[in-house]
């Protein structure tokens, strides 16, 4: 289904258990489909409503948007949360969608009851501070190797794979390319890469702010990702007050399904 916000951007989201049970909001990174259906249900079984959403221009919210910053996403969490319970979320981001939820939670302190960060860092796209590590470079250079494909082609978009379990990926490639509103090539790199963050402003920085957050807070890292290595989930743990560090043996920059109860448990405990 679709939520209209009172900005009249409209956002894709689907709901998983009891509308009344306290609300758990998935940030798409940047579809909702980064957060796996597994992970959903567990968290659905421990009592949440489990809501996980497509960021602008990504899945089935409204896409070719006009230009807009970071923080206007981070408000966007911040009034669908609103729109879907009367109680402060626990909010969720992953990835990319890590830097929406950190600026949300700073921002708008009273729409969240807790925070989870999966394989993400916190500062914005571009040059990193010296104590974080960079994307892993040979990985980084085998992507930029691999040939621009046509974005309008189901078969070649998603074969641009990043993640430890290349059939796993691919399968969710294909659904997330089917879910977009559109062929457009912009409305498919997106999708497919979070490209849109490129684009954004995402000054000024909030790392210096994370000593301000005052939920809990648990962030889960796979030691396997080669996008936003391990090194940044432990930077984010030491710099969010009481924060809790799950690093995950067998994980890269997607979650497994084999790790979904570990993941809810973690969730459920914050």
């Amino acid at each position: 289904m679709q939520h209209t916000l009172p900005n009249g951007v409209a956002l894709g989201a689907e709901h998983f258990g009891d509308p009344a049970a306290p609300l758990v909001l998935l940030v798409g990174g940047t579809t909702m489909l980064s957060w796996p259906h597994t992970l959903c249900e567990a968290l659905a079984r421990g009592g949440r409503h489990v809501v996980r959403y497509d960021l602008r221009d990504a899945g089935t919210s409204t896409t070719l948007a006009p230009a807009y910053t970071l923080r206007d996403l981070a408000a966007d969490a911040a009034a669908l949360a609103r729109e879907l319970d009367d109680r402060p979320a626990h909010l969720a981001g992953i990835g990319v969608s890590g830097f929406v939820a950190q600026v949300a939670a700073l921002d708008h302190p009273q729409a969240f009851s807790a925070l989870t960060l999966y394989g993400t860092r916190p500062v914005a796209p571009g040059p990193v501070d010296p104590d974080l590590p960079d994307h892993d470079a040979k990985a980084m250079r085998q992507l930029f190797a691999l040939p621009m494909p046509d974005w309008s082609d189901r078969a070649a978009a998603s074969a641009v794979i990043l993640g430890n379990d290349p059939d796993a990926a691919r399968t969710v490639a294909v659904r997330i390319f089917d879910r977009a509103a559109s062929t457009e090539p912009v409305v498919q790199m997106a999708n497919q890469l979070g490209m849109v963050f490129s684009q954004l402003d995402c000054t000024p920085r909030w790392r210096e702010r994370l000593p301000e957050l005052a939920i809990p807070t648990v962030v889960l890292h796979g030691r396997r990702d080669v996008f936003f290595p391990v090194g940044n989930g432990e930077a984010l743990a030491r710099d969010i007050p009481g924060a809790r560090l799950v690093v995950l043996d067998d994980a890269a920059s997607a979650i497994p399904d084999a790790a979904a109860d570990e993941i809810a448990a973690a969730m459920l405990a914050a």
